[in-house]
């Protein structure tokens, strides 16, 4: 008999673990997946660590989250500056003064707040309805059409006009050359690999994979006292009002002899005739070289593809309208009657979250359960 059944071995899940059995607790974590990690999971591939659920950049403002993982691992010093291509045209992201440059031909801040703001007067201060509306209010039509309309759509599978303006609220609009797409105050990649940090976290817990939750429940519900679930919501209550809907990635591998294929580690493909959203790039995470500070000779890219979520597929970004939220809501009812689980993680709480939040939630939940 464990004190704690943990379902999923990704971050949230890892970090509790640590908690509880550094408190003492005995922790048997499953995956129904043959790794652990969860979409943090980079695989050391000819000498590249490759992630292959798609990039991981971690980034926060928290010192205190930041000097937690620092326990475990050591950060290198990468930086977020991916690149738009838009049939065969190169931007900076995120929407800076070389974007405006390239867009636009200014080469003073002014001259860029001026186009800018010439173009949101289509609007005619208009409240904005829907993502389109809301993109021209905050960069104009131009930058909206080449960079944030293709790209959006293949994203969601919907047009813009049918998406809510709240998924872009913000967007990384800078009028200065900064290239820092986060522009958070730490950020960087594990050393080694995410998954080299995950081992770290979960040392002294009992692991199963290939293990289904769902299959086995009433077995595995007996091993332990408590379980800590970050699987999906609405699986775990055998879909009793529906499934959540997901958007989901798929990922096509390609090994290639050229040392370099890109350029760069993310190249966000924005125009909607292209059918991929963006290329990965991995040697590029780890400035090209090996662990042992060797250059790396050929490379590996990753295409990444947005499609609709089927059951079976892996889900990946909460679809948060009204719909969805409101179903959500009903799985969050039954999950506050149970005395002996909680629920965790991205696809727990049905919430799209940073890995400096996945973090912080996992920390909170130990603090929780392990001082009550």
């Amino acid at each position: 008999m464990y004190d704690y059944l943990v379902v999923g071995t990704g971050l949230f899940g890892a970090v509790f673990t640590h908690e509880a059995i550094s408190q003492g607790k005995t922790v048997l974590m499953i995956d129904k997946r043959n790794h652990i990690g969860g979409n943090v999971y980079t695989e050391n591939i000819n000498g590249i660590n490759v992630h292959r659920y798609g990039a991981h950049i971690f980034h926060t403002n928290d010192k205190m989250v930041w000097d937690y993982l620092s326990r475990f691992c050591t950060f290198n010093r990468f930086t977020n500056s991916p690149v738009a291509n838009y049939k065969g045209e190169l931007y900076s992201l995120p929407f800076n003064m070389y974007t405006f440059n390239k867009m636009w031909g200014v080469i003073s801040p002014d001259e860029a707040l001026i186009k800018i703001e010439e173009q949101k007067k289509e609007l005619y201060n208009k409240k904005p309805e829907n993502l389109e509306e809301q993109a021209i209010s905050l960069v104009g039509r131009d930058i909206y059409e080449k960079l944030i309309k293709g790209y959006t759509e293949k994203q969601w599978g919907r047009q813009c006009i049918e998406l809510p303006p709240f998924i872009i609220n913000r967007l990384p609009v800078r009028f200065t050359f900064d290239n820092n797409y986060f522009n958070a105050k730490y950020q960087g990649i594990p050393e080694g690999g995410y998954t080299a940090l995950i081992n770290k976290l979960i040392e002294g817990a009992d692991i199963l994979l290939d293990t289904d939750f769902v299959k086995n429940r009433d077995k595995l519900k007996q091993v332990a006292k408590r379980i800590v679930y970050t699987g999906p919501i609405d699986e775990y209550y055998d879909y009793k009002f529906g499934s959540l809907e997901y958007r989901t990635v798929s990922f096509e591998m390609e090994t290639l002899t050229t040392d370099n294929y890109q350029g760069n580690a993310v190249v966000n493909y924005t125009d909607i005739e292209v059918p991929w959203t963006r290329i990965i790039e991995h040697k590029w995470f780890e400035f090209g070289k090996d662990i042992n500070g060797n250059e790396i000779k050929g490379t590996i890219i990753s295409k990444e593809y947005s499609t609709k979520w089927k059951e079976g597929m892996e889900p990946y970004y909460p679809i948060n309208d009204k719909i969805n939220n409101e179903k959500f809501l009903e799985y969050e009812k039954l999950s506050k009657k149970e005395s002996n689980v909680t629920f965790g993680g991205r696809l727990g709480t049905y919430r799209y979250l940073d890995m400096d939040q996945i973090v912080m939630q996992g920390l909170s939940l130990a603090k929780k359960e392990l001082t009550e």
